[in-house]
């Protein structure tokens, strides 16, 4: 049966793909949530931590943004219950899937609804972000992108406030990774709050990725504007100049036909996040959900698209080079 489930998850990057492990591995979905008014902004993380001392349980983090705090609840991995068709998970009390969240969590409590999803579209070589590197056994950590963009409804009540925040007409995004391990060092950035338009989304991920037994640095770059996904990717053939600055990240993407150039700005301030390494939470990362972008998309010399993006999540962990190309 595990193999069967571990077969069907190759082309379905929403499942659980840990079926069958019992040792250093780890997976999470990642589940970004931000109200109409962009007021409140609160990613929520459920996931696996099966370590090789056997330090294994189940978890769900909640990164508040706007406090820069973070929680973290454990939970006996036999609370962790996935589905074996789609995203679907039970964890104790609280039930996450492809249209919504039910929580009920001591700092968190509430139901949000998911509408409209835009997914990364997948075939049958290239089912996910990742393409066909999603085929490939034995890397550290996978990564998929199960919506670029949706609409939120519904309300969460803050316990320790005795506030209820309505998320009626917010904005969501929804990712997630699997594996052994986070990269030793990444840039990640992810906005679909644009000034000027509701349903453009960004999501770029820079990385040093170990690969038998040596290493690459390579990228996934999503860009989804009037209807269409652009993806800039190590595998298609696209290019990747970043270089820092301060406070800065300037990264431009480019293929044969199109180009996008974004400027991110870290805001002073960051909630820290538990990390995996070797599939114990045991590492740590900062992460900020009001960087904010400046985003820019060309073809050829002329621009289609100029726009600032605020609430975005961003993340430059390890030693990351002050410049690149690849």
């Amino acid at each position: 049966m595990s193999i069967q489930r571990k077969i069907r998850a190759l082309w379905r990057p929403e499942m659980y793909h840990g079926w069958g492990k019992s040792s250093s591995y780890f997976e999470g979905w990642y589940l970004k949530m931000i109200d109409s008014t962009r007021s409140h902004a609160y990613a929520i993380i459920p996931g696996i931590s099966l370590g090789d001392n056997g330090e294994n349980h189940a978890f769900i983090q909640v990164l508040d943004g706007m406090a820069k705090k973070s929680y973290y609840y454990k939970f006996d991995v036999a609370a962790f219950q996935p589905g074996e068709h789609d995203f679907s998970l039970t964890l104790g009390d609280n039930h996450f899937g492809n249209d919504g969240v039910v929580l009920n969590l001591p700092i968190l409590k509430g139901n949000i609804r998911f509408h409209n999803r835009v997914g990364w579209p997948g075939s049958f070589f290239s089912p996910g972000v990742m393409g066909p590197y999603s085929f490939v056994p034995m890397m550290e950590c996978y990564h998929g992108v199960l919506s670029m963009n949706h609409d939120l409804s519904g309300s969460l009540t803050r316990t320790d406030r005795e506030e209820e925040v309505s998320f009626d007409q917010g904005l969501g995004y929804m990712e997630k990774d699997w594996g052994k391990s986070f990269p030793s060092w990444w840039i990640w950035m992810q906005s679909n709050h644009f000034s000027e338009n509701k349903k453009a989304s960004l999501m770029v991920s820079i990385a040093r990725i170990p690969f038998l037994g040596s290493h690459f640095n390579g990228f996934l770059g999503g860009w989804y504007f009037e209807g269409k996904l652009y993806r800039f990717t190590t595998y298609t053939g696209a290019k990747l100049k970043t270089k820092i600055v301060g406070d800065s990240i300037h990264i431009t993407l480019s293929d044969k036909v199109y180009r996008l150039e974004i400027q991110a700005k870290h805001e002073p301030g960051a909630g820290e996040l538990k990390s995996p390494i070797k599939g114990e939470m045991t590492g740590k990362v900062n992460e900020s959900l009001q960087g904010i972008l400046q985003v820019s998309f060309f073809q050829g010399d002329k621009c289609l698209f100029q726009d600032r993006a605020e609430m975005a999540g961003l993340e430059v962990a390890g030693d990351v080079p002050n410049e690149l190309f690849i």
